[in-house]
């Protein structure tokens, strides 16, 4: 990657890359096999400035470029996904927040989910709504100076320890998005356990029982719920997940690379059998191309390019099957101790089927894609 990232990126990723080494890469399995992520270490992240890195510094944050959010994503997905994701989910509602919130709901909002202070939460899946948003039933109806919101949110990242989640449900005008806090009458959530994977995530049911959220809370206008602030927290929320899939990648190929260094079958190290080479040039591969293509979508990003929302759905896409081939491997690699809790391609393996769902299933980023390639495909012929 040398020559791809200016000094401060490179100095960036090193910082990053210690800080996971030291702090998270070598907790990821204890807190995989306990499900959770320990206070202390959303504690740490929120010290480090590392929660408010992409919230612009007038807020208190480090206002950081999207090339930096992503090396960083990159570095907490190679050492835990599940980390990676509280990365995702606050950064999400904070720049939701900064897009469309009031100025009063910025200056009041964004220095305390810049300094970690409130842990936020994206609260749009259902039990019968997912990839399709805008189908979600929850409902939003106005009461004077308030709306009141009643209705059933599933597999919220974070949600048992969110302090403050972006809620969105159907008013009369149309998908609406509003920030309830934890602490509202009505609120509860409770605990999903036993996931395939992200299984630290702390990923919970959140049921919203006739809460009552001031009018103030409200971000965009009702009706744009969808369109505007879940569109823009979704595009970032992609991004941050394909170099998220990077880091799985990385830890994939790393893992590999040193179980065949050491281990002997049929007389000689795995390292030497041509089989073996074959899947570890294929993560190597695959790690490098996946981290260009995300590097291409955070310069765009940066650049303000019209063409980085269509670069930034196919990195995370290529990403995400990427690392769940590499994960798949690496466990065939490790053969029966792949199997095992004892070593972390296990891990690896169910938080890759994770990804390729999340943040837009491969299906849709296949549909997407293909739309793209013909639009693209007619503006040339034109020209």
């Amino acid at each position: 990657m040398t020559g791809a990232l200016t000094g401060r990126q490179e100095q960036a990723l090193k910082e990053f890359r210690a800080f996971t080494d030291r702090h998270i890469a070598p907790h990821a399995d204890t807190w995989h096999r306990t499900q959770r992520t320990p206070p202390e270490v959303i504690r740490l992240l929120a010290d480090e400035g590392l929660l408010g890195i992409h919230v612009a510094r007038e807020y208190g944050g480090q206002g950081c470029d999207a090339v930096t959010l992503g090396l960083l994503a990159g570095e907490l997905g190679r050492g835990c996904s599940s980390v990676r994701s509280l990365l995702t989910v606050h950064s999400m509602v904070a720049h939701a927040v900064a897009r469309w919130g009031s100025r009063e709901l910025k200056q009041e909002l964004l220095p305390r989910l810049a300094r970690g202070e409130r842990v936020a939460a994206l609260a749009v899946s259902e039990p019968g709504a997912g990839s399709d948003a805008a189908a979600v039933t929850t409902r939003v109806e106005r009461d004077g100076d308030a709306y009141v919101v009643t209705g059933h949110k599933k597999w919220i990242t974070y949600g048992e320890s969110a302090e403050v989640f972006l809620v969105v449900g159907r008013s009369a005008e149309g998908p609406t998005a509003l920030l309830i806090d934890r602490d509202t009458p009505g609120l509860t959530t409770e605990l999903i356990e036993d996931m395939i994977g992200i299984r630290a995530s702390m990923t919970a049911h959140v049921r919203l029982d006739g809460c009552r959220v001031p009018a103030g809370r409200l971000l965009a206008r009702p009706g744009l719920g969808v369109s505007h602030v879940v569109g823009a927290a979704l595009d970032l929320g992609r991004y941050t997940v394909g170099w998220g899939c990077v880091g799985i990648l990385d830890a994939a190929l790393e893992a590999s690379v040193d179980y065949a260094g050491r281990r002997e079958q049929f007389g000689s190290l795995l390292k030497d059998h041509q089989l073996v080479r074959r899947l570890i040039s294929d993560m190597y591969t695959q790690a490098h191309a996946a981290r260009l293509m995300c590097l291409e979508a955070g310069r765009l990003r940066d650049e303000r390019d019209p063409g980085a929302l269509a670069a930034t759905s196919t990195a995370k896409y290529f990403a995400a099957t990427a690392a769940g081939r590499a994960a798949t491997d690496a466990v065939q690699l490790h053969g029966a101790n792949g199997c095992s809790s004892d070593y972390p391609v296990q891990r690896l393996l169910g938080d890759s089927r994770v990804m390729e769902i999340i943040e837009g299933s491969a299906q849709l980023h296949q549909v997407g894609l293909a739309e793209y390639a013909f639009q693209e495909r007619t503006s040339r012929s034109e020209r």
